[in-house]
Parts: structure tokens; sequence; C-alpha cells
């Protein structure tokens, strides 16, 4: 009998695979703000599993910071992806809240590309964009998008899932300080509202004011994708908060097995609006809830 026993539990153990443990060196590009809410809910999501996790800010060494004894590293904003691209090396690294023309553009430049890696993008993606644009002005149906060098390539995926959910996407470029407000006042008159997309080169801090003022004078609202835009003066705002994406990573973990998925968009989202703004704009929308409770009955906005 206890044979048998014996037996059964061997064969289990044969079928069943278990769990991977590991060390994940988490690697800050600040230690504050949004990367200490990514850190802690991250530490949170994988205790008790069977990885260890281990924080440091960047500027150390690889034999200061652990990353050269890790499993698996994950980097938090792009002075942190800079830093490990920089130093080479083979350990797998998943890229975290960082946008996806940054991580284009950093692995480019490193030559990593053999290099296992991966990223959970900032960005949301277009159809998920073009869901919350309906659901939270119906009607206006023309959006307006400032393209640059950074963002050209991905025009054509916009204008297709637009075309997909009755939206007309319009847009105009600018690569430069000096062309931006000409343009944006040229997108204006022909749109019903601007969609702001994490374009470094367009949407810095130096710019911002000047282009939520004009979006204002030509009474068209602004739709963003942080939060802060929205407390700033933008309309409302899609975006992933760093909790969610500590989480997403936190799954990637779990899930890892030697390989990594191709980088991805969040997959968890959240949504505000600065009914001040609204007000402003003599607009009476949906709340919140209502407008995500749609978009998750959204198969194409998930």
């Amino acid at each position: 009998m206890v044979l048998a026993i014996l037996r059964l539990l061997f064969v289990f153990l044969l079928v069943v695979p278990l769990a991977r443990a590991g060390n994940v060196a988490l690697v800050l590009s600040e230690s504050t703000g949004p990367y200490a809410e990514f850190s802690t809910t991250l530490r949170d999501a994988l205790d008790g599993s069977n990885w260890k996790l281990s924080r440091y800010p960047v500027g150390l060494d690889a034999t200061e910071d652990g990353t050269e004894r890790a499993d698996l590293i994950i980097a938090a904003g792009s002075t942190a992806l800079r830093q490990l691209l920089s130093r080479g090396g083979s350990t797998p690294v998943i890229a975290t809240l960082i946008p996806r023309q940054a991580y284009d553009k950093l692995v480019a430049e490193s030559g990593s590309r053999n290099r296992r890696l991966t990223a959970i993008y900032l960005d949301q993606p277009p159809a998920r964009q073009a869901s919350f644009l309906r659901q939270l002005l119906p009607g206006k149906n023309r959006i307006g998008m400032l393209i640059s060098a950074e963002t050209r390539a991905q025009s054509s995926q916009f204008q297709h899932a637009f075309n997909a959910a009755g939206l007309i996407l319009d847009s105009e470029e600018s690569d430069t300080d000096r062309t931006l407000l000409p343009a944006l006042s040229t997108l204006l008159s022909r749109v019903n509202v601007l969609l702001a997309t994490p374009d470094t080169s367009i949407y810095k801090r130096d710019n911002i004011k000047a282009i939520l003022v004009t979006t204002y004078r030509y009474q068209r609202p602004m739709v963003a994708f942080s939060a802060a835009l929205a407390n700033a003066g933008a309309l409302a705002a899609l975006y992933s908060t760093p909790a969610q994406i500590a989480r997403q990573s936190a799954e990637l973990v779990l899930a890892f097995n030697n390989t990594l998925p191709a980088p991805m968009p969040p997959g968890q989202f959240a949504v505000q609006i600065n009914h001040n703004v609204a007000q402003a704009l003599n607009l009476n929308l949906p709340d919140e809830a209502d407008i995500r409770r749609a978009m998750l009955a959204d198969k194409d906005a998930r």
C-alpha cells in the first residue's frame, strides 16, 4: 500500500511542474511617487510566491545592485532601462512605466536586439482609446492627433482602429517647438477633440500649458494619457496606474519560464474626468464608472 502511494506521488511530481523560484531585481528610476507605488504593489503581489524581490535605485553598478545575480530584472522607467541596456548581459528584462516609443528608441540605440526583453507600455492600445472616446463624447467623431517623428509609425494603427470604431482621425505633424502651436491651431479648426498620446517631443512639461490654453481658446476638449494631465486641465484621461502595471508585471514573473512574451500594452486601465473643465466647455458627460463598465463590455477595449 505504501509503495503504491509512493509510486502515485512520483508520477504526480513528474506530470505537475513545480512552481519556478528565483530572484527578481527591481531597478527604479526614482524612489518616490509612481515608482514607490509600483514597487510596493509588486512586492505585495509577489509576497508568498517562490520569487524573492530585491529593489535598487539607479546609479549603482552591477555588483552593488545585485542584477548580476538575478534570474529576472524589472526596469521601472526609462532611466532604469537605459542603465541596464548600457551594461549588456543576458539576464531577461521586463521594462515597465515607459512609453512605447521610448522603449523602442532605447532598445535600438543599445543594439540589444538579441537580449531577452519585453515591456509593458504606458500607451493604451488604439482600440481602447477609440472605445473611450465613443463613450466619453458620443457624437464627436472627428478626433485630432499631433504626431512627430517619434509617433509617426504608430499613426496607421490608430487610423485603422478609429475607422473600425466609426471615428474620423485627423492629424498634423510637428517635430519642433516652433511648429507646435501653428500645427495645433490648424488641427483644432478641423476636429471636435484633441487626443494626446505619450509623445515626449510634443507633450513635454514646457509645452503643456500652451497646448491646454490653445485647446480652451478653440473650445475643444483634450483627452489625455495621464491623471496628471487631467488634473492640469485636460477634459479626461485614459491611463493605467502604477499599481495596475505592477500587478501585470507580477503575473509575468509568476509565469516566467526562461522565455518572455512580446512587448504589450497595459491590461488594466483607469478613467478620470475633470468635471470643472467639462462644465467650462458646457459638456454633460457620463460618470467614470459608467464609462468604464461600457468599455469593459466592449471586447475591443479590453
